[in-house]
């Protein structure tokens, strides 16, 4: 069976280039996942957990939106920051989360920030807690 290449890559380095098996995707409405032989398609991320399954074993990041593409077994991750999830501080992510939601929010752009804020934190302290 076809495997498949998985290469993640952020602004200042590329975090993972390796063979995967199945490989899942934080899109920003649901989570996809891709196998071998998958339709190619370019897909908005969310913010959370990307998975990379290789040979039973699976890697965990925290991605922080950004896009995927999906084409002739290559998985493509264009992403501002790929956090290891094992390096994911809970409590950290939570102290951000009540910072955010005692942000005040009196005008749409500031309402607009708290809530990708909260939506960050709330991600990676799901990410975390796995």
């Amino acid at each position: 069976m076809p495997s498949l290449k998985c290469i993640v890559v952020t602004p200042e380095q590329t975090v993972e280039d390796r063979a995967a098996d199945f490989v899942a995707l934080p899109l920003y409405d649901g989570e996809l996942g891709v196998a071998p032989g998958h339709t190619p398609m370019i897909g908005r991320l969310g913010y959370g957990e990307l998975r990379i399954v290789n040979q039973g074993q699976t890697t965990r990041y925290y991605v922080d939106g950004g896009f995927a593409e999906v084409a002739d077994n290559v998985v493509s991750v264009l992403t501002n920051h790929a956090v290891p999830a094992k390096q994911l501080d809970a409590a950290k992510a939570e102290t951000q989360l009540e910072a955010a939601r005692s942000r005040p929010a009196n005008t749409p752009e500031l309402l607009a920030i708290r809530d990708r804020d909260q939506q960050r934190a709330r991600a990676q302290i799901r990410v975390a807690k796995k």
